[in-house]
């Protein structure tokens, strides 16, 4: 039950997320809450195309987890393959905790740090109580 309470939070906060960067590449003005503040209001041609690959990416993500936290969604990746990948995931939101800490913006350092925290816990908790 822990397992699949923990995938729902991160699943939510990972579907955040990806609203998030789709806004962010559809024109939202939310520029100074995203990429360190470097681009405040909307973002240029650039910054809107990576927002639209990491809302892709974080798709991917958050299926991931979820499957492997007992979600029965589809995944981009095999179940074999889950708790490997669950711990990558771990440790890119490790260096996401550390960076989002560091920023000099912030209003996103205010927003993402404490929703990188929770995700952190909910994904580090999806990959030592999964059933494998």
């Amino acid at each position: 039950m822990l397992t699949l309470a923990a995938a729902i939070v991160a699943l939510v906060l990972f579907a955040g997320l990806v609203v998030f960067q789709l806004a962010l590449a559809a024109g939202a003005p939310w520029g100074r809450a995203a990429y360190g503040g470097q681009a405040p209001g909307v973002l240029p041609r650039q910054f809107r195309l990576s927002s639209v690959v990491a809302a892709v990416v974080w798709s991917g993500v958050a299926l991931v987890v979820a499957r492997h936290g007992g979600i029965p969604v589809w995944a981009p990746l095999p179940d074999s393959w889950l708790p490997v990948a669950v711990w990558v995931v771990v440790g890119l939101l490790a260096i996401a905790v550390v960076l989002n800490t560091i920023t000099r913006s912030r209003i996103e350092r205010a927003i993402w740090l404490p929703t990188t925290i929770v995700l952190l816990a909910a994904t580090l908790t999806v990959a030592l109580t999964a059933v494998v």
